[in-house]
């Protein structure tokens, strides 16, 4: 997949950014090119080589049909997750790293579940405020609307299945 100057798009686990710029570097006799990407959260530049866009799962900002996918599993999907905190980290990880947006409303959904039995870990309430972000923004991108627009439209579709989003950390 290729990218433009300007392209809004999705780096996972890390979240939504700016293609800024597009360059050449050599490493000894070879030559690479490389995306300069802008992330919404916390400024941060990244380099990304053409090589590893694919690897990566840089991808375009959702369609508004998977928005629309995301809230109605939000509002009444079932999520199931592992007992055992290893295997639910490893697997929520995972999906964090998919870039798949349904990944992680699985995973903000699997912890938020979770968090009524019992108390998460250090580790776990980074990853749902992680999960949160990555959801809020990208909604925010995809309908063009404001993040307290966003935010909204995550709160109501989780207030149908009894819970609530997070604030943040």
């Amino acid at each position: 997949m290729t990218f433009e100057i300007g392209d809004k798009v999705v780096y996972p686990n890390q979240g939504v950014g700016t293609i800024e710029n597009i360059s050449s570097r050599s490493f000894g006799a070879q030559f690479e090119k490389f995306y300069l990407l802008r992330l919404v959260y916390g400024s941060m530049t990244v380099m990304v080589p053409f090589s590893n866009v694919d690897t990566i799962g840089l991808r375009k900002i959702t369609r508004n049909a998977e928005i629309t996918r995301v809230l109605a599993f939000l509002a009444s999907g079932s999520c199931q997750f592992h007992g055992d905190w290893k295997s639910r980290f490893k697997e929520n990880s995972e999906k964090m790293l998919s870039g798949s947006l349904l990944s992680v409303a699985e995973v903000l959904k699997g912890l938020l579940l979770l968090q009524l039995e019992k108390p998460l870990s250090f580790r776990e309430k980074k990853m749902l405020d992680r999960a949160r972000h990555m959801l809020v923004t990208e909604i925010s991108m995809a309908r063009r609307i404001q993040e307290p627009e966003s935010i909204s439209l995550l709160q109501r579709a989780l207030a149908k299945a009894n819970l609530a989003l997070p604030p943040v950390l």
